[in-house]
């Protein structure tokens, strides 16, 4: 790309030095990443404005500046395009660099305070498990394909999107499915091309250090679908008071999902998973929950609205668990086995939601097994609390090693047990391995059994060492051994 091609993308308040005849090797918002024949574009950030690096970025072989404010170089192969917005113009930008990837993809969005990585994650194990070449970007997992790699945000900036997706079309892939955060929208992160699909969740208390009140917060969720062309479609939960607000302005396509209609009903919510009818289709799922019942919902809505087929979708949704450790049910064929989660819940309001649904979900003669610890140099008050939380709702209880890192695992239980009123009834476990399978061999068949505290995590943090573990692997190998023991 030349410097004319460029100002032809942009709305340039001002240029210097436009007659400047260079070919421009790509777009960076960070300095250091800069080399010749770059664009260096400076971004206000929360912490960091770019444009104190707009020197470090000449030094570096940038040839081109893209700033808010008037700045003056004497260096003669550098043009400085001054703009009223950066951010505005960034992913339209790093799209053009990458060769507009985004062109040659179907993309869905997901946004929502809660359900969003659960719901992303089942399109793409729909998708996946009907043939189709996806792709996924979110906060537990980023999937070209079948490949993950690491994810450090919901949303990425729009460089390194631009670069997913080139990355994504180059292996095949025809759909991306994404969280979209508050702060990736409030910041423009996904300028720079359309989503077919957009949809809902729901809308809690959260983020409220970045956006002030929750209304700014909808405001800011509201945004993904007041940008939808009139192309896409956007599905809502309308059971959630803010689900109308959402879709007020948009020109796309509406589909607002309640289970309050005739077509939708909430037939089984049981320890053993859920059977749903969304839009006149049954559905089983192994998730729990009736916050899972309104995920399945939408995940089923979005692949219909993919082109695929009502039953084949839902003969699909059979064996997706969703996310990797959010309420993640334990999968091993057999009969006669007791129903084993797996979730993040790591905090006591965290471990108060999960055990309270679950505790709902229980039979009369059944019981609800919990394993959990607390991590190593971190808050220590709460782990007491955390005791409290788990002694009200379960029946059994195993203390374990969570991440210790740097303290004695024996001395973090130690803690956790000053919070029980009868601690002497409580198993405690430094390895958490032993402690998972003893959980699970003391378990009765109609019981469920919680394992909490790591959820995705396949580490446990020992004095600043990673080592290897996998809740779901051990839970599942247990889990086994115990089938085949009967």
């Amino acid at each position: 790309m030349h410097i004319k091609e460029l100002i032809a993308l942009i709305n340039p308040l001002h240029v210097s030095n436009k007659k400047l005849d260079i070919e421009l090797t790509g777009v960076h918002q960070n300095s250091r990443q800069v080399t010749k024949g770059s664009v260096f574009i400076a971004i206000r950030g929360t912490e960091v404005d770019g444009h104190m690096f707009l020197e470090d970025a000449i030094a570096r072989g940038a040839n081109v500046l893209i700033c808010e404010e008037s700045y003056y170089t004497d260096a003669k192969d550098v043009c400085v395009i001054e703009v009223e917005n950066t951010r505005k113009i960034l992913g339209v930008l790093a799209q053009e660099f990458a060769g507009n990837p985004a062109k040659d993809l179907t993309i869905v969005g997901i946004t929502g305070t809660n359900g969003k990585t659960t719901v992303a994650t089942l399109v793409y194990q729909v998708l996946t498990k009907l043939e189709k070449k996806a792709s996924l970007l979110g906060t537990v997992s980023k999937r070209i394909l079948d490949v993950e790699l690491d994810s450090a945000l919901t949303t990425s900036d729009p460089i390194e999107l631009a670069s997913d997706m080139k990355a994504m079309t180059k292996a095949g892939s025809e759909f991306l499915i994404m969280e979209v955060s508050s702060h990736a929208l409030a910041q423009e992160r996904v300028n720079g091309f359309d989503f077919s699909v957009a949809a809902f969740t729901n809308l809690s208390h959260d983020h409220l250090d970045y956006h002030s009140t929750v209304d700014e917060y909808a405001k800011a969720k509201k945004l993904l679908f007041d940008h939808l062309p009139s192309t896409s479609t956007a599905i809502v939960n309308i059971d959630d008071v803010r689900g109308h607000f959402m879709v007020n302005d948009t020109k796309a396509k509406k589909i607002e999902f309640s289970y309050k209609t005739d077509n939708n009903h909430i037939l089984q919510n049981s320890a053993e998973g859920l059977t749903l009818i969304v839009d006149g289709v049954n559905i089983k799922s192994p998730l729990v929950g009736d916050f899972n019942a309104y995920n399945v919902a939408e995940a089923f809505l979005i692949c219909k609205e993919l082109g695929l087929n009502g039953s084949d979708i839902a003969k699909a949704l059979q064996t997706c668990s969703g996310a990797n450790g959010r309420m993640e049910t334990v999968v091993v064929d057999g009969d006669n086995l007791p129903v084993v989660i797996v979730d993040y819940a790591h905090t006591p309001d965290a471990l108060e939601n999960v055990l309270s649904t679950l505790e709902k979900l229980k039979g009369k003669d059944s019981e609800l097994i919990c394993v959990f610890g607390a991590g190593g140099d971190r808050d220590p008050t709460k782990r007491p609390e955390m005791a409290r939380v788990a002694a009200k709702f379960a029946d059994q209880l195993f203390v374990t090693s969570d991440n210790p890192r740097f303290e004695n695992p024996d001395v973090i239980i130690d803690d956790i047990l000053k919070g029980f009123d009868h601690p002497d009834s409580v198993h405690s476990e430094s390895d958490r391995k032993k402690a998972i399978e003893q959980a699970i061999k003391s378990a009765k068949s109609n019981d469920i059994v919680l394992i909490a505290g790591k959820g995705h995590e396949d580490y446990q943090d020992i004095r600043g060492t990673k080592h290897p573990f996998n809740d779901y692997e051990i839970a599942e190998a247990a889990l086994q051994q115990k089938k085949e023991d009967h």
